[in-house]
């Protein structure tokens, strides 16, 4: 080889040559470092496993067969979440690395040149990552002022794009707000002619509500959810049910081994244990009451309904008061940035008594600052 390195493409000029534009235009997906913070800023549930269950879930964790791949059908573990998670009898679901895969196998299979997915926002963003990943056109519908589903909005982009999937994060991230029902069964048969529904209930155990049990009357509708916000963030474990002939097409699009054994051995355990990570959620939800009525008490403070395990506010200028509270060892989620709609919107994760107070003293300091 008598070339020199000089003689070889540049890397910028590599990238540009193949790397698609869209990609280039966009950043990592960021997450902070909350070393030394109040973490309040991704929605997960403070508490750990009692240390009686978590000794038995090392010895559990021990015996799993690191040198094997899983068995790919997971027919163990899609059983005990069927049986212990409300799956309505004869449907089964799909497993995957957390509910990011799910989105990602959706998009996938769904992907045709010209073919578009619909989603209120602002809402979860990899929905529309996603779809544009697999070469999916994204259209948007902003929600209400008051970060309510405009239903007449979304039945009118629907007729108008016809998309092959629209997306409801029921509850929905990053608002909090628990969509009507109605409103929502009215958008699956609106899109029964020419597309599925995918009700996303990442926060459902928060919301005492879902729509799993609607399943049997709509063959067009899929029910995603996580165990990451009941709990176990950690193992990444996402699923969704949907028709069974519709599940096995999207199975085809699955990551053979999606799901390892580490994973999957602790899913099976906490199963059997379902009732602490439940009392667990039970204890944020009464948690979440009574932070959000100490934020209704500050001055400038406004708050918005929320039906997961965070709380939405606005404050007079969330870029100081996210500073301010970083300076205080405090790090939520500046939703500013995300929507227009969210405009000096700041996203609390709802945790222990301890750090909920440690939280609201920083706020009550920054607000003063202001």
């Amino acid at each position: 080889m008598n070339k020199s390195p000089a003689d070889f493409p540049s890397c910028e000029q590599l990238i540009a040559g193949v790397i698609r534009p869209l990609v280039r235009d966009w950043h990592s997906y960021h997450v902070p470092s909350a070393q030394g913070m109040v973490k309040l800023d991704a929605m997960e549930n403070p508490y750990e496993l009692p240390a009686a269950l978590r000794e038995e879930l090392g010895r559990r964790l021990a015996q799993a067969p690191l040198n094997r791949y899983p068995v790919p059908s997971y027919t163990r573990l899609k059983q005990e979440i069927c049986s212990k998670l409300d799956v309505p009898a004869g449907y089964d679901v799909l497993l995957g690395n957390g509910s990011d895969e799910l989105i990602s196998m959706l998009s996938q299979a769904c992907s045709m040149p010209g073919r578009k997915v619909l989603s209120p926002e602002p809402s979860f963003v990899m929905y529309q990552i996603s779809a544009q990943v697999a070469g999916l056109e994204y259209v948007g519908v902003p929600l209400r002022a008051d970060l309510t589903l405009d239903l007449p909005a979304m039945l009118a982009a629907m007729a108008l794009h016809r998309p092959v999937i629209t997306y409801l994060s029921y509850p929905n991230n990053p608002t909090g707000t628990l969509f009507d029902a109605a409103d929502v069964l009215r958008i699956v048969e609106a899109a029964a002619p020419y597309g599925l529904v995918v009700v996303d209930e990442a926060y459902q155990p928060f919301a005492d509500a879902s729509l799993m049990s609607a399943l049997p009357q709509f063959n067009n509708l899929v029910v995603m959810r996580t165990v990451s916000k009941l709990g176990l963030a950690g193992i990444r474990l996402g699923y969704m049910a949907a028709a069974p002939a519709l599940l096995r097409e999207f199975d085809k699009v699955r990551p053979p081994y999606n799901i390892n054994v580490l994973t999957e051995a602790a899913a099976l355990f906490v199963l059997e244990h379902l009732d602490t990570l439940q009392a667990q959620a039970a204890q944020l939800c009464r948690a979440r009451t009574a932070l959000t009525a100490q934020l209704a008490a500050l001055d400038g403070v406004e708050v918005f309904p929320s039906a997961a395990n965070f709380v939405l506010i606005r404050v007079p200028d969330a870029e100081k008061v996210f500073a301010a509270l970083v300076a205080r060892k405090v790090l939520v989620k500046n939703a500013g940035k995300m929507h227009a709609l969210l405009q000096n919107c700041l996203r609390i994760t709802v945790s222990t008594e301890q750090e909920n107070a440690a939280f609201l003293a920083a706020l009550q300091g920054a607000l003063e600052e202001l």
